[in-house]
């Protein structure tokens, strides 16, 4: 899923300073994703209070959607430019197609991972198979996580590519473990995975049965976040609820988690902090005002239907692509 804000903001992110050894916990806010039947996700990253985690720009949490009376996730060719997509679902199906000729199925507990760099453009639309069995899926109702990362400097030019892993859960006592990005020690175990970063990464999804209690083994240089799905979690010491994301700054070479009364389900994110500043708005990721609006008005030239131009072109059956939306009327610019 992308940004389909039709006013989108301009979003000056990086360079923040790490908060103190106490927990920050981030609030969602319900944002509309457009269309009277659309689907509206529950943001948390970028936000007024941190704009990033790591590299981590962008983090989106939705659903349980039920795809039969929303339509679920109908989300036209649109463009990306210098970060990767990080799809990540729960349950439902979706379809994946990209200007690199990749045609792929976003399936639970399999990362499909994107890598835009210079220009790529994309679809995503919920699948409804007549026999939901026949994909091994409750396909009818979507729930996930869409998640950005930013690409650093030196690399955000790079050959748009696709990845797609399936992490083998780790078990440890009344939890288990799915690291999709980087790697984390679970009990006496490193767990990592072999995707493409371009800066260290952390990406796992925990699940704890009720009153578990778990260890990790994590990068004291990394500062990390938690997503939680479901339930209730207390990380270091501080409750955190559901669709909320708990900060925690570099220092820490273990984090224990204590699920509550109910199972929980939630995802740990990390990385170094990233030390550059990054424009975002709609689609787009640039390092000044300029680059914003050249990616802009090459997409408005191309709407994904060349070939050999800067995004490409995607084999898209159900219409048209997305047009950008007007630019604010003031500068983009960063702002420390």
């Amino acid at each position: 899923m992308s940004s389909l804000e039709t006013r989108p903001d301009e979003v000056t992110c990086g360079e923040q300073a790490a908060t103190d050894g106490t927990v920050t916990v981030l609030e969602p806010r319900e944002v509309p994703l457009g269309g009277p039947r659309a689907m509206t996700v529950r943001r948390t990253l970028p936000s007024r209070r941190r704009t990033m985690i790591g590299a981590w720009c962008f983090v989106d949490h939705y659903g349980p959607d039920d795809v039969a009376e929303t339509g679920g996730m109908v989300v036209p060719p649109h463009p990306h430019t210098a970060l990767q997509t990080v799809s990540w679902l729960f349950t439902g199906l979706v379809e994946h197609r990209d200007s690199t000729g990749v045609r792929a199925l976003v399936r639970p507990g399999e990362l499909n991972l994107m890598t835009a760099g210079h220009g790529v453009c994309h679809s995503e639309v919920s699948v409804v198979p007549a026999d939901g069995a026949s994909v091994g899926v409750d396909s009818g109702v979507l729930h996930g996580a869409q998640l950005w990362v930013a690409l650093p400097a030196g690399r955000t030019d790079v050959e748009p590519s696709f990845e797609h892993f399936v992490p083998e859960p780790v078990r440890h006592g009344d939890a288990g473990v799915s690291v999709f990005l980087g790697d984390l020690r679970v009990g006496e175990q490193r767990v990592g995975s072999p995707v493409t970063t371009h800066t260290p990464l952390l990406g796992a999804e925990v699940v704890l049965e009720p009153g578990a209690r778990l260890r990790l083994g994590v990068d004291a240089e990394h500062e990390h976040g938690l997503l939680v799905d479901q339930g209730e979690v207390t990380v270091a010491g501080q409750g955190v609820r559901r669709s909320e994301l708990a900060y925690l700054a570099p220092g820490r070479e273990e984090l224990e988690l204590v699920a509550g009364g109910e199972p929980v389900r939630a995802l740990l994110l990390g990385g170094p902090p990233f030390g550059e500043q990054i424009v975002m708005w709609w689609n787009f990721i640039g390092r000044s005002h300029e680059e914003v609006v050249a990616a802009r008005e090459q997409w408005q030239d191309e709407l994904g239907h060349r070939a050999d131009g800067r995004f490409g072109a995607v084999d898209y059956p159900d219409g048209e692509s997305l047009p950008a939306p007007a630019l604010p009327q003031v500068r983009l610019r960063p702002r420390g």
